[in-house]
């Protein structure tokens, strides 16, 4: 395939925006894209509730040992404080001394699952289309989020977190793509932002909910019940035609393309359009997995570099977001206040991704998180404190904002899905060890804002080596990624 291509400042090519097919048959954002994003929304608030639940079903507990009168250790008879929570996962299995580590290890497992589930159904919705591996995943959300209210025994309540993790792991990763493939440039960076907005708002509903219902059991049962609205999905949300062009499965992409175009009251014959776009492509019938990033070198840069600021910003925004629940104050009024400052980030987003590239705004805000973290260290517990944190919770949530999008331009369609999936598994890794940064504050307080302060500059450097994406259609081939963003001199176009 020719690649239509014209040169940035700083030499990188960027494709044509006129040339999309897609954007002439369905158009770049009419009434059905809405409709779906609105159903594709609602899945965040599920994500939100499951990803932040930690703070509340394993919160910092006090007690008193009945034989010492004092919070000593060991302790076999502990007396817990139940002022705040009437029970949690440590008061109902006793996480405390030489346990304390089981309550943190809970949240770990869970992410080791989002890490499996995002590369799972990341190669699965390669292979398989996007919308079969999204309606498993959200039938095992629904499934293992309701029993783990049950679990009898620690274990197995970590064993359901797990599988819950594997669950939500699958509905980001195919749910984000899956929108992207409908929406036209144009749109992108609003539509990117703004799917984050239920995942805030999901957020900010946790301290409401757990206000109300203080016993862990109770707390979860209201926060997985009401995810069965997610079971329309299995009427209402349509495979990607991108996907089923790319696979050779013309015919039914024209019929997904022709309804749309009908809800938009677009010209629905397309057929000769879309059969003379799927001549120009250079793959015979591909079928991308994983292995195929790391194959050529472009792609490989791209994906290491590109994964590394998702461990990042993971690393930093469930990192802080949880550890500004254990800074001094009331827990429901600190993590209701760093939810909503994340939603300001959502909607900040929006006009830094219009008049700014995507990557001027990773490094720019990789950057400001760890200048507060770093300043952090320095300020005593207290409002200042918090304010901090969420300056630091904002800032990464808005590289997390920016790094969804920018994946998603940056990989060609055979592979997105696999790329999203496998930049997502190296998100699991930052949030895997961030709860146990934050008991680094039992060695010293200045412990936990270093530690989370380091991979941000980290991040920042290894961000220059990726190319601009703002503006640019997504790609459908291997071979077109591979070209893309390369200097002139190296650019051969097919």
């Amino acid at each position: 395939m020719e690649l239509q291509e014209r040169k940035t400042d700083n030499g990188d090519l960027k494709q044509d925006v006129s040339q999309d097919t897609f954007q002439k048959i369905i158009g770049s954002f009419g009434r059905y894209q809405f409709w779906l994003c609105l159903l594709i929304f609602l899945c965040k608030f599920f994500v939100a509730f499951n990803q932040m639940a930690v703070i509340f079903y394993a919160p910092k507990v006090q007690y008193t040992c009945e034989d010492t009168k004092a919070e000593t250790c060991p302790c076999s008879q502990p007396v817990y404080n139940t002022s705040i929570f009437t029970n949690t996962i440590t008061m109902e299995w006793n996480l405390i001394c030489d346990k304390k580590w089981l309550a943190n290890l809970t949240q770990t497992l869970f992410q080791v699952g989002v890490l499996f589930g995002s590369v799972l159904f990341g190669m699965a919705s390669d292979r398989f289309g996007r919308k079969k591996p999204l309606l498993v995943a959200v039938v095992l959300q629904l499934v293992t989020s309701t029993l783990s209210a049950y679990a009898p025994n620690y274990w197995t309540f970590t064993l359901s977190r797990v599988l819950i993790g594997v669950s939500v792991g699958g509905v980001m990763v195919t749910t984000f793509v899956l929108l992207m493939e409908f929406i036209g440039n144009k749109y992108r960076h609003i539509i990117s932002a703004l799917y984050q907005v239920p995942f805030n708002l999901g957020h900010m509903l946790l301290p409401f909910c757990a206000y109300f219902v203080r016993d862990y059991t109770d707390f979860l049962l209201v926060t997985s019940i009401p995810s069965a609205i997610l079971l329309c999905y299995f009427c209402l949300i349509p495979e990607s035609a991108r996907w089923l062009i790319a696979v050779k499965k013309t015919d039914e992409a024209i019929v997904i393309l022709e309804r749309v175009a009908k809800i938009n009251n677009r010209q629905t014959n397309v057929r000769s359009e879309v059969e003379a776009y799927e001549r120009t492509l250079t793959g015979s019938n591909q079928k991308g997995n994983i292995s195929d990033l790391f194959r050529t070198p472009n792609l490989r840069k791209n994906i290491i570099c590109m994964s590394f600021n998702w461990m990042t910003c993971s690393y930093c925004f469930y990192g802080v977001s949880q550890y500004v629940g254990h800074l001094s104050g009331n827990v429901f009024i600190n993590v209701a206040a760093s939810a909503s400052v994340s939603l300001l980030g959502s909607f900040v987003s929006i006009p830094l991704m219009k008049i700014a590239g995507r990557k001027t705004v990773v490094i720019v805000f990789n950057f400001i998180c760890a200048l507060c973290l770093i300043i952090l260290i320095f300020v005593p517990s207290g409002v200042f404190s918090v304010v901090l944190a969420c300056t630091g919770v904002v800032s990464s949530f808005i590289v997390f904002v920016v790094v969804y999008l920018y994946c998603t331009e940056l990989f060609p369609t055979v592979v997105r899905n696999a790329a999203i999936g496998f930049s997502s598994m190296m998100a699991r890794v930052g949030s895997m060890l961030a709860p146990f940064v934050i008991d680094g504050g039992d060695i010293a307080y200045w412990v936990p804002p270093l530690g989370f302060a380091i991979l941000p500059v980290l991040a920042c450097w290894v961000t220059f080596y990726l190319p601009e994406t703002k503006d640019c259609d997504l790609m459908t081939t291997i071979e077109e990624g591979e070209v893309f963003g390369k200097k002139t001199k190296d650019v051969e176009t097919k």
